[in-house]
């Protein structure tokens, strides 16, 4: 067995799946699986998760993987196209895209006769990345409706602050878009993940759940526990090396660790190398063999120092567990100053990756 090594299981996966539909019943899940599926592998992911009602990636390039790797649902960009050939490669592959700018307006009012796609409109009722401003939308609305190439509409907008619990700025988003759409009738989307668990009153006819079919919940690790979501994810790697250090001594480089009493430091074999990152600090937990550790020291390139002094049985060989079920990444993340979400899209490809189907 390779080390280190990222495990996904399938069978994990198509359970947060099941948990998403039981939370939204009468919406159909576009599974966002941009971003290499937020590093779990773009293809095997679609592949678990056919069972969903379509896909939604980032850019182009996402898509074109999928439908060659021969995945036939429907494919939604979600940045859109930025070019002409964008737009004539999104129809070579049946792709639907999201649209939030009047330029991409206009490539459509120039596309050639017969062509078609499905267009979601985006609007931008306070994310201020992408999307129509409300004052814009009747203008975009009508310029799509009454172009050539578009086949069908849907309506969409985007939280910013889901994942807070009583943010008013959800509250003042969600009645927003509905001040907007009301008198539409187009399918709308408008839950993300945090809005899928929060907020009922978002589940409409398409939710796009992102981190939560990966297992794990974007209001933290209670939820998760609370949800029954399952981590798909499991980084595991081993020890290479067991060192006994006598007290005062330090590890690694700066030597920002040091031993108070003699300590045994096992060495495990990752580093910021596979994506593990460099500013996780002392502290940080891992599991051992099962049992709860430490990092100690700076985590190198290739290699991070573990505190296994109250492990008299860990050795050369011993298992370690980075993230994954026992050990949620949204506990370790906090460690490194980041999200969950870093944590799971910066594994490199250097971490050999197995697909197993082991969820009971």
């Amino acid at each position: 067995m390779s080390f280190p090594l990222a495990t996904i299981d399938a069978a994990a996966l198509r359970h947060n799946l099941g948990i998403v539909r039981q939370l939204a019943p009468n919406s159909r899940v576009l599974a966002v699986i941009k971003a290499d599926a937020y590093g779990h592998g773009m293809v095997g992911t679609a592949k678990a998760l056919a069972d969903a009602d379509g896909f939604g990636v980032a850019r182009l390039n996402e898509a074109l993987s999928l439908r060659s790797s021969g995945v036939i649902q429907k494919v939604v960009l979600l940045e859109g196209v930025a070019t002409p050939e964008e737009v004539r490669q999104a129809a070579l592959h049946n792709l639907e895209m999201v649209v939030h700018s009047f330029n991409q307006v206009a490539m459509l009012e120039q596309v050639a006769s017969g062509v078609q796609f499905d267009v979601w409109l985006k609007i931008d009722t306070g994310m201020n990345r992408l999307g129509f401003r409300g004052e814009d939308f009747p203008l975009a609305l009508r310029r799509l409706q009454s172009c050539a190439a578009v086949r069908s509409l849907r309506l969409m907008t985007h939280f910013a602050n889901a994942d807070v619990a009583d943010e008013p700025s959800t509250e003042k988003q969600l009645r927003q878009f509905e001040s907007l759409v009301h008198s539409l009738s187009f399918e709308r989307s408008i839950a993300n993940s945090a809005g899928i668990i929060s907020r009922p009153d978002a589940r409409v006819e398409w939710v796009r759940p992102g981190l939560m079919l990966y297992g794990i919940s974007p209001l933290g690790e209670a939820s998760t526990r609370e949800l029954g979501l399952l981590p798909a994810m499991r980084l595991i790697t081993s020890l290479i090396a067991v060192r006994t250090l006598k007290k005062n001594e330090a590890v690694g480089y700066g030597s920002n660790w040091q031993a108070e009493n003699e300590a045994r430091i096992g060495i495990a074999a990752i580093g910021y190398g596979d994506g593990y990152p460099r500013t996780m600090r002392n502290g940080a937990p891992v599991l051992v063999d099962g049992s709860e550790a430490s990092i100690a020291g700076r985590v190198s390139m290739d290699m991070i120092s573990i505190d296994i002094t109250h492990l008299p049985n860990a050795q050369v060989g011993s298992e370690v567990v980075l993230w994954g079920r026992g050990l949620p990444v949204e506990r370790v993340a906090p460690f490194a100053d980041t999200l969950a979400y870093e944590l799971l899209c910066r594994v490199t490809e250097r971490v050999a990756v197995r697909w197993e189907n082991v969820y009971r």
